[in-house]
């Protein structure tokens, strides 16, 4: 078996999920689970954070929520996008909460619902500057009003999604909730009072107490990841996944040699080579070899030398501390003192430490603890 895996704490997911639920309260916590739970196994961490107090769970696909109900699982589950019109009879028969932002989306839905002979929960989402997915307020009251009267839906809450809450100076998110704010009002003057109002994801309900409304939708905190390098220290967060391999082949090589494909790394003096059985195809980017990467093995950090291949990448261990076959290879997580985070791994990259979580792919099994 390829000694190549990742650990996923429950515990962790757990205290996240307690710490969120508490600094939001009164406001209910919506747990993401989308794309596998942002790579940490959508099962386990969807019944982890339901038990440690997540009232609600989201996720992009029908699929997903669909996977959600046939393993048991009871709670309200909000789909994040407008399903495709064909989509909605399997929305209505696994009683999913559809996101619509569209007359045809709209229109499916009622059809839908009345097919099943069923009163179908959606929300409506609102556009306020992602320019991403959502109606635009212009049309908001039109589509609540077309919601409200159809017998077979019901205007269940009303939404939108920030676009620069990870940075908490920028004065974009006031303007959103700002935004938000007028169109509940205008809402409320409508006749649209009994619904549910969330604007915040794990940025927001860190560092933007009046974005919290009713509902939080927390995906990165959960994991024990900051949205932001700017908000690492507003939570006491535990980061749940530990990316591990350990070492296959030795060498020594002298000063000079030239490292993996195109000779982009030159060992600077003589020195061990150790291999791990790990590469881009794995989700372990191949960029890291040429942007600083670093792995620890003995507690100590060591460089990626040269560009990662497709399953292997090699690392210079000095010759200050031997390394043999079998050694522990720590790529995210802690190691004695040293830890290596998303954050930082995103960083080289110049990415997100969001896009380090998720793509980790089907080769790098998870185990659960």
């Amino acid at each position: 078996m390829r000694p190549t895996w990742a650990d996923i704490s429950l515990e962790a997911i757990a205290h996240n999920t307690g710490l969120l639920a508490e600094l939001v309260h009164p406001a209910e916590l919506c747990a993401v689970v989308k794309a596998d739970a942002y790579g940490h196994g959508m099962i386990p961490v969807a019944r982890t954070a339901v038990d440690a107090g997540a009232a609600t769970l989201a996720v992009a696909l029908v699929d997903e929520g669909r996977r959600l109900r046939e393993d048991g699982i009871e709670v309200p589950i909000l789909l994040l996008s407008e399903p495709r019109p064909y989509e909605f009879a399997e929305v209505v028969e696994h009683r999913l909460i559809p996101t619509v932002y569209q007359g045809e989306g709209l229109a499916a839905a009622a059809a839908a619902a009345a097919a099943s002979n069923q009163r179908l929960p959606v929300h409506l989402k609102v556009d306020t500057g992602m320019a991403r997915v959502g109606a635009p307020p212009a049309e908001v009251l039109m589509l609540a009003d077309a919601i409200s009267e159809r017998d077979t839906l019901e205007l269940a809450g009303v939404w939108t999604h920030c676009a620069v809450a990870d940075e908490p100076d920028n004065p974009f998110t006031a303007y959103q909730v700002e935004q938000f704010n007028h169109l509940l009002s205008r809402l409320r003057l409508a006749g649209h009072q009994e619904f549910c109002r969330h604007l915040a994801n794990s940025a927001v309900a860190m560092a933007h107490p009046t974005g919290r409304f009713d509902m939080v939708r927390c995906g990165i905190a959960l994991y024990g990841i900051p949205p932001s390098p700017e908000l690492a220290d507003c939570l006491p967060l535990q980061p749940a996944m530990t990316v591990r391999t350990e070492v296959s082949m030795v060498k020594t090589i002298a000063a000079g040699t030239p490292v993996s494909y195109g000779h982009h790394y030159y060992a600077p003096t003589d020195t061990q080579l150790a291999t791990i059985p790990i590469g881009y195809a794995d989700g372990w980017s191949r960029r890291l070899g040429t942007s600083g990467g670093e792995v620890l093995i003995g507690g100590h950090r060591r460089p990626i030398a040269g560009v990662v291949t497709m399953d292997q990448t090699m690392v210079d261990c000095g010759l200050d501390h031997p390394v043999t076959p079998g050694d522990e290879v720590i790529l995210l997580g802690q190691q004695g003192n040293e830890e290596i985070t998303a954050t930082e791994i995103a960083q080289r990259l110049e990415t997100i430490a969001y896009e380090i979580v998720c793509q980790f792919g089907r080769r790098v099994p998870l185990r659960f603890s």
